[in-house]
C-alpha cells in the first residue's frame, strides 16, 4: 500500500512476517505511518534499516538478529544516523534557523477510497499533506500522481513537497491509482489497456474525497506530474477542465501514436493502451492503422480542445523514454489556444530531470507558478 514495510520471509515454510519497529518510537506517534527499508544484514546476523516520513527525512537504524529470528512483537531499533535539518539559505537566512525542522510544518494522513469504477475493486489509497499553521481558511491543493505508472508514493520524505507544503501553504495529494505497486496482482494489472481512462478516474475519486474533508478550497485545485504523472496531469486538464484549474508537468506523454516508434519503451504503450499480451516483444513493428487509432484515443491530445489550464512544461532535452518532442508538441498546441503557458528546457537532464540545479529550478518554477494561477 502506501507504507513500505520491512518484513522477514521464512526459509521453512515461505511465511512472511511484517518487523514492526518504530525508531522514533518515543515521539508519542499512535498516528504515525512510517514508511521503511532493509539495507542489508550485519557481521552478527542483525539488519540495518532505513525509515522517513513525509515530514520526516531518512533515519539510518539497526535492528538486532534476536529480533529477526522471533519478530512477534515490537523492539526499540537503535538509530546510527539522521539526516540534519535542510541547510538554511537566501530564503531563509541563518538568524532564522534552518529552512526545515524535522517533524514540523506539516502533517500527513493516509486516506483510502473504494471507487465504483472499474472491474477490479480494490482501494485507492491516497497521502495527504497539510500545512500546520492553516487556521480555518481552506487551502488551495495540489493533486500529484505518481509515474511508472507501475511504482507507487510511499509515506517517504519528498523535499520538494515537503517544499511545496510548508513553504508554499498547499496541501498535497499524492494517489496510488489502480495500477500502483503494493495493492495487489489484480489492482497492478488491471490498468493495461486502460490508461487514460480507469487512472484517471482514481485520480478524480480521490481528488473529490479530499475535498469532502472540509479542508480544501475545490475552486483551487491544481495538478502535476511527472512522465505517467505528466500524461495524467494533461489528461485531467483536458478531462475534467473545470476540477483542475492549473498544471505542472515534467517530460509527459502527450500523444501514445507519435511516442511509440521513438521511445525506449515501446511496450508501455502497447500493453498500457491495448491490454496485457498485445506487445511483441521479439517482433519489434509499428502500430497498426486500428492499434494508432486506439493510442490516439488514449492519449491527452485526445482532449486537447477542453483544456483552460494554465500550464507548465518541463523537459528534459536528453530524455529517451519520453522524447521531448511530446511535451513540445503539447507546448505548442496550448499557446495555439492561446493559454497561458511556459516551457522550461533542461538541455543536460534526461527523464528524471534531476541534476540538482535543474531540480531546484524546476520545483521553485512550479511553485511560482501555482502562486501566480492557483
Amino acid at each position: 500500500g502506501s507504507v513500505v514495510r520491512v518484513v522477514s520471509i521464512s526459509l521453512d515454510d515461505g511465511s512472511v512476517t511484517p518487523l514492526k519497529f518504530d525508531m522514533r518510537d518515543g515521539d508519542n506517534r499512535n498516528d504515525a505511518e512510517p514508511s521503511q527499508q532493509f539495507v542489508c544484514f550485519t557481521d552478527d546476523g542483525g539488519a540495518i534499516v532505513t525509515q522517513s516520513e513525509c515530514n520526516y527525512p531518512t533515519m539510518l537504524g539497526s535492528l538486532p538478529s534476536s529480533f529477526l529470528t522471533d519478530a512477534k512483537g515490537g523492539i526499540s531499533s537503535q538509530v546510527l544516523a539522521e539526516l540534519p535539518s535542510a541547510a538554511t539559505s537566501s530564503f531563509s537566512p541563518s538568524s532564522a534557523g534552518p529552512c526545515f525542522k524535522a517533524g514540523s510544518g506539516f502533517s500527513y494522513k493516509i486516506m483510502n477510497i473504494l471507487p465504483e469504477h472499474g472491474d477490479v475493486k480494490v482501494d485507492v489509497s491516497s497521502i495527504l499533506l497539510l500545512p500546520d499553521d492553516a487556521g480555518n481558511e481552506k487551502l488551495p491543493l495540489i493533486v500529484v500522481p505518481h509515474g511508472g505508472p507501475h511504482s507507487a508514493t510511499p509515506t517517504s520524505f519528498v523535499p520538494s513537497y515537503g517544499y511545496l507544503c510548508q513553504h508554499g501553504k498547499y496541501a498535497v495529494l499524492h494517489v496510488n491509482f489502480r495500477g500502483s505497486t503494493g495493492f495487489g496482482q489484480a489492482a497492478l494489472e488491471s490498468l493495461a489497456g486502460n490508461a487514460g481512462t480507469q487512472d484517471v478516474l482514481d485520480v478524480v475519486a480521490a481528488t473529490r474525497a479530499a475535498i469532502d474533508t472540509g479542508v480544501i478550497d475545490p475552486e483551487r485545485v491544481g495538478i502535476c506530474g511527472g512522465s505517467h504523472g505528466g500524461f495524467l496531469a494533461a489528461h485531467l486538464s483536458g478531462q475534467h477542465p473545470d476540477l483542475f484549474k492549473v498544471a505542472s508537468m515534467r517530460n509527459p506523454c502527450i500523444n501514445i501514436a507519435s511516442m511509440v516508434t521513438a521511445t525506449d519503451i515501446p511496450d508501455w504503450c502497447y500493453v498500457e493502451t491495448l491490454g496485457i499480451g498485445k506487445y511483441e516483444w521479439d517482433n519489434f513493428r509499428a502500430p497498426s492503422k486500428e492499434e494508432n487509432d486506439k493510442m490516439w484515443d488514449n492519449s491527452p491530445i485526445a482532449h486537447l480542445e477542453n483544456v483552460k489550464a494554465p500550464t507548465l512544461v518541463a523537459l528534459g532535452m536528453k530524455d529517451r523514454r519520453v522524447p521531448p518532442s511530446q511535451g513540445l508538441e503539447y507546448f505548442h498546441s496550448l499557446r495555439a489556444k492561446s493559454l497561458p503557458t511556459k516551457l522550461l528546457v533542461y538541455e543536460d537532464c534526461d527523464h528524471a530531470i534531476d541534476r540538482v540545479v535543474s531540480e531546484a529550478d524546476f520545483w521553485i518554477n512550479t511553485k511560482q507558478w501555482f502562486d501566480k494561477h492557483l
